[in-house]
């Protein structure tokens, strides 16, 4: 089948997770063939270039989230269009502002519901003016936006948060909305973009599904939507480059929240990485019954060499991830000076580089200062040069050339962090057969699954104590990483991720195997099989409402009697003379 593959500041030029698994599944489903479309948010995306794609796998779309409005060759908006524009952005405006009062009281579900229905109507009339060839991001800067802002937020019954908005702060959301519906407008919609799709896969809610929301309204394809990170919780946590005020803030919120529940009521089926982004989507409104579990595939080939720990009276802790405030490498040299006074042998391993926090340079020569505090340089005597227990390494270094190598001189691996996600260190520390003490927070428990103690986030004297039961019992280790192992192989590999959506999307295509668009029959039902086989190859399929016949089928009709004695000569030679299925020469 065409798979639709959505994704916003990531495949196939950006770095990173979402980079990594997107391009991990183009390359195990080679089966399907792949149709990127892919909003860029950032200039340097672009700079890095594109990565080579695989042969399934073809860049049909790009448009960007930044810089100056789009014009093309779309017409001025005429009178009656400026009046559809603002009663459409005007609906979608009053619920962004009926939505920023926060969580409904008991017994408003209702008007919760009718809110989110004014929203999606605001939203797919913006999408048919733009599909009218209106320009749309032009309108959605213009003098008509910001009055319809202002009408909504200065109305009757506004919450507080939004009612004191300003001319500059209603131009401010004006101006952030803008890229945000830039995918209403964009050129994707023919019959040679996503009208061609068998299935749209948004890698994730928000801005990214637009497309695949649009899809599904015009064309009835269904829409998958994977979140490895939810939007909306870093929506949240951002901490953007100039401070913004209070009804900025609370109007942006409110809209990516009822974006991404429009997103989570429209999908087909909704697939999280993990327990702590299905509960965001419940929260959001996500039908449960409509989200599956589907955890990140790693690469595992790289650690299956790495040796089982050796039981002895080794003591050497390995942290391994990227440097930055929230991995708390301050709790984690406090909880190690501590485990030092019993086990003197004891040595610390902190390997990796420098976060995408802009902090993060300053933490660690934050850590390093207090780690060249709590441990002064030891030396056996006054000529020979003193070393730290602890050291500041990099993968790559000659001490730690490749993770493996890192991960196989680890006794005990530590995660230390305040703040988590999916702890892609102990899924490799996992595969490497190590034990592991790590903080409760993101998917740890998840991940982990009792085959590793966790204690409480910035606890120092929690973790050296756990530090401390492990370093002691070397064959209460051997039993964790055994069991480690066996659980990462059996759920964190690229190969089960594969499997998965392979699974997902024959499920999806079964039940909806034809678009009332596509189809043809005229009466907007799904008809099975409604785009033809052929039609993949090249040359195109056949005219709309039009089917063309093979000519061995035709053969066939105009002489049915050379069906008498089975099948025709040319049928069972096939129409280039070669044998047909199941037979020899």
């Amino acid at each position: 089948m065409r798979i639709g593959l959505l994704t916003e500041g990531g495949y196939p030029y950006a770095s990173g997770e979402a980079h990594g698994w997107c391009d991990r599944l183009v390359r195990g489903l080679t089966g399907h063939d792949f149709a990127l479309y892919t909003l860029i948010t950032d200039p340097r995306q672009e700079a890095r270039g594109l990565v080579e794609l695989p042969v399934n796998a073809r860049l049909m779309g790009q448009a960007r989230l930044w810089g100056d409005i789009p014009t093309g060759r779309r017409r001025a908006a005429s009178r009656r269009a400026r009046r559809r524009f603002a009663e459409h952005f005007g609906d979608l405006a009053a619920a962004c502002v009926a939505l920023s009062a926060g969580e409904p009281a008991a017994g408003a579900e209702a008007a919760a519901d009718g809110q989110a229905d004014r929203f999606a109507s605001g939203l797919y009339g913006l999408a048919d003016l733009a599909r009218g060839s209106v320009a749309l991001p032009a309108l959605l800067r213009s003098e008509d936006a910001v009055r319809a802002l202002e009408a909504v937020c200065h109305g009757a019954g506004a919450p507080s948060a939004v009612r004191g908005a300003q001319v500059a702060d209603l131009l401010a959301v004006a101006a952030e909305l803008e890229p945000a519906l830039r995918p209403l407008s964009l050129a994707w919609y023919g019959d040679a973009g996503l009208a061609a799709v068998d299935l749209c896969h948004a890698a994730s809610a928000g801005t990214a599904a637009l497309p695949g929301l649009l899809a599904k309204r015009f064309f009835g394809t269904p829409l998958l939507v994977t979140e490895h990170g939810v939007g909306l919780r870093e929506h949240y946590l951002a901490h953007p480059a100039a401070p913004r005020t209070v009804p900025v803030r609370v109007l942006l919120a409110a809209f990516r929240r009822a974006l991404a529940a429009e997103t989570y009521a429209r999908a087909a089926l909704i697939t999280p990485s993990g327990t702590r982004a299905r509960r965001w989507q419940e929260r959001c409104g996500a039908d449960p019954a409509r989200l599956r579990t589907v955890y990140p595939g790693m690469t595992a080939g790289p650690f299956a060499a790495v040796p089982d720990a050796a039981a002895d009276d080794s003591a050497t802790l390995v942290w391994i991830g990227a440097i930055a405030p929230d991995k708390d490498l301050v709790g984690l040299l406090h909880a190690f000076a501590d485990l030092r006074r019993t086990v003197p042998a004891a040595t610390l391993r902190i390997i990796g580089g420098l976060g995408a926090d802009p902090e993060a340079a300053g933490y660690r020569a934050q850590c390093r200062a207090l780690a060249a505090q709590l441990f002064p340089d030891e030396a056996a005597d006054a000529r020979t040069a003193g070393e730290n227990p602890v050291s500041f390494e990099e993968i790559g270094g000659p001490t730690a050339p490749t993770a493996a190598d890192a991960y196989a001189s680890a006794t005990v691996v530590v995660l230390s962090s305040a703040v988590e996600g999916f702890p892609r260190s102990l899924v490799e520390a996992m595969f490497c057969g190590r034990a592991t003490v790590s903080t409760d927070t993101g998917a740890v428990c998840e991940v982990i699954g009792g085959t590793g103690l966790v204690v409480p986030p910035r606890n120092p004297r929690a973790l050296a104590d756990a530090c401390r039961a492990l370093l002691g019992d070397p064959e209460r280790r051997a039993r964790l990483g055994a069991a480690a192992r066996a659980r990462a192989f059996e759920l964190f590999t690229v190969e089960q991720n594969i499997a998965a959506f392979r699974g997902i999307y024959l499920e999806l295509i079964a039940s909806a195997p034809g678009a009332p668009a596509g189809c043809g029959a005229g009466d907007g039902v799904p008809r099975p099989f409604a785009r033809p086989a052929e039609s993949r190859v090249p040359g195109g399929p056949p005219p709309t409402g039009t089917a063309r016949t093979p000519s061995w089928a035709r053969a066939e009709q105009a002489d049915p009697a050379g069906q008498a004695g089975g099948r025709s000569r040319r049928t069972r030679r096939g129409a280039a003379g070669e044998p047909a299925a199941g037979q020899v020469r």
